[in-house]
This record gives structure tokens, C-alpha cells and sequence, in this order.
């Protein structure tokens, strides 16, 4: 699995102060697809983004979630989000597919 750019280190606070947004993907129990793009940079906010079979690239990330969570930290703004069920069906025409939420000027922990 090859990414365009590594991910980033969590733990620098002047790289966190420019991916001041925040993307969460909630699993609903189902095995599902999510795609993100943004017009910034994005990262995935985990210790070993590959050990999570998610593919991070400068502005697009896409991974699969069943339960869980997994939290992204970006500049810019949404560009696209598209979530797809086991089935290939997309929201919200599929109750299963997982929640996304967006969350703009969020301070790190």
C-alpha cells in the first residue's frame, strides 16, 4: 500500500496548529467505505494509519470502518465525502453506512 506523501507526526504542535479541522468517521457495525478530499492537507490522527489498512495522501484519504472510529485533522475546506456500504450502496440511501462529522477550528487535546 503506497501513499503519495508519509503521514505526519501527531505530536508537533506547529504541524497540528496548521490542520486546525476536524473529520470524524463513526462505524455503524457494518463494514463500509469512506473517501475524503479536501482543498488543504489531511492526516490521519492514529499512531500507525497503515496498521488501519487507511491509504493517506496530501488532500485525499480512503479507508474502510466497521466499528470504531477514526479521526482525520485538516486545512481548508471539505472538498468531498463519499461513504458506501458493504453493498456499494451510498448515503444516505443506506442506513449503514458510517457517520461523518466535520468540525472546523478545532484545538488539539
Amino acid at each position: 500500500m503506497a501513499r503519495d506523501d508519509p503521514v505526519r507526526s501527531q505530536t508537533a504542535s506547529n504541524e497540528t496548529d496548521s490542520l486546525p479541522n476536524l473529520v470524524t468517521i463513526v462505524g455503524r457495525g457494518v463494514p463500509s467505505k469512506f473517501e475524503i478530499a479536501v482543498d488543504g492537507e489531511i492526516e490521519m490522527v492514529a499512531d500507525d494509519p497503515v496498521a488501519q489498512a487507511t491509504i493517506v495522501s496530501e488532500k485525499v484519504v480512503e479507508g474502510a470502518i466497521d466499528t470504531g472510529v477514526q479521526r482525520f485533522r485538516f486545512s481548508g475546506e471539505m472538498a468531498n465525502v463519499r461513504v458506501v456500504d458493504w453493498n456499494g450502496v451510498p448515503a444516505p440511501e443506506s442506513s449503514s453506512t458510517p457517520n461523518v462529522h466535520v468540525d472546523y477550528g478545532v484545538p488539539e487535546r
